[in-house]
């Protein structure tokens, strides 16, 4: 009988693409495994899932929204109808191991996991541990890391270091710069920053990008812009009266490797995925944390780089003032950047996936022996 695996979480790109790296991982060493994915009705893993060649069910969850209390009043049915929900999938599907990547759907699956005796593995993205994975890590027979330091969340004999789980196909961009820069119109012979805001785009980037533009198109410096969907036709009314040939804007970047490629800096927020990501890049980054969310973890994340001279962080509240000159002085900075970018190499952890399927298999092999 062939091994099953679920895999639970989503919410945002960050939670997603390990997800899927993880499953194909896990297919790639056993290409017989069943591998079904539990995500949040609504969420874009709904979409992105089954769009990776995975089957996915959706649970009606939201997380605790702390800005607009009012809008928690559900919250707790949800819960519930979520942790029946979860129930009953581990139930018809039999999984040997369930896995958690963070996201509001991981919490119910993991709790009725630990509930009906199915083994769990845990993996944490970030630097300073969620409230959902801080309960659930005491139950769990593995928790994978990206950082040092995580035994001040969790049992430290189930903590293992495996980095994060990247998306392969974006990181591989040796020999494609001029590929890269032809591909977005730009020139091999200038100056290239790449921003983005991941997947769904970061107002204080582009706002900031706006504010600076200026400078850029003076500094004759070229720009990748990657806006995100919500910012988009706000940020192209800007500047279609003005457009310059050194000014590529794009919704989405679904070439990531080329983007990577043509960059000679890049400007992100600090999620966990994307830092992975830019560890193997091995770039030169400015960090710009997004205030936003949960237990403001990106300022975390950006802080364990910054401590070890991998990358400069630039408050969010302070970037309109300040990204774009620090940009500038940067690129014009050889030593930095050479600094810089050997830096953060040496933080790279290339194959988190490998690991961690590895990891799930040898949870379900002991099961199994367990069993009988």
């Amino acid at each position: 009988m062939s091994k099953r695996i679920i895999i639970s979480g989503g919410g945002t790109g960050g939670h997603i693409f390990p997800a899927v790296s993880i499953a194909n991982a896990l297919k790639r060493i056993d290409p017989a495994i069943e591998i079904l994915f539990v995500g949040a009705e609504g969420r874009m893993e709904m979409e992105k899932v089954p769009a990776a060649g995975y089957e996915i069910v959706g649970l009606d969850i939201q997380g605790f929204q702390r800005k607009e209390l009012w809008k928690n009043v559900l919250l707790p049915v949800k819960i519930l109808k979520s942790l029946w929900k979860a129930r009953s999938v581990i139930k018809s599907f039999g999984p040997d191991v369930a896995v958690g990547v963070g996201g509001y759907a991981s919490g119910p699956l993991l709790y009725a996991a630990g509930l009906m005796n199915v083994p769990y593995l845990i993996q944490e993205q970030n630097s300073y541990a969620g409230i959902t994975n801080k309960k659930l890590g005491s139950n769990a027979e593995k928790i994978c890391v990206a950082f040092e330091g995580m035994d001040q969340f969790f049992p430290a004999d189930k903590v293992m270091v495996t980095g994060n789980p990247i998306r392969k196909e974006s990181v591989a961009i040796s020999g494609k710069r001029e590929e890269g820069l032809s591909s977005f119109g730009l020139s091999p012979s200038k100056k290239t920053i790449l921003v983005t805001g991941g997947s769904l785009g970061a107002g204080t980037l582009n706002k900031s990008m706006l504010t600076g533009l200026e400078k850029l198109i003076s500094a004759d410096v070229q720009l990748i812009w990657q806006t995100g969907k919500h910012y988009y036709k706000a940020v192209m009314d800007k500047i279609r009266s003005n457009p310059h040939p050194n000014i590529h804007v794009t919704e989405f970047l679904n070439r990531m490797d080329f983007a990577y490629a043509s960059a000679d800096v890049i400007i992100s927020r600090a999620g966990a995925g994307t830092i992975a990501e830019l560890c193997v890049i091995g770039k030169p980054v400015l960090l710009v944390p997004s205030p936003n969310v949960a237990e403001d973890h990106q300022t975390k994340n950006a802080a364990a780089l910054v401590k070890n001279n991998a990358a400069i962080l630039v408050a969010d509240m302070e970037a309109e003032q300040k990204l774009v000159d620090t940009a500038l002085e940067l690129l014009n900075n050889g030593q930095k950047i050479q600094e810089l970018g050997a830096n953060i190499s040496k933080l790279a952890l290339p194959d988190a996936d490998d690991v961690i399927a590895r990891e799930v298999l040898k949870i379900g092999e002991e099961r199994r022996k367990a069993k009988g």
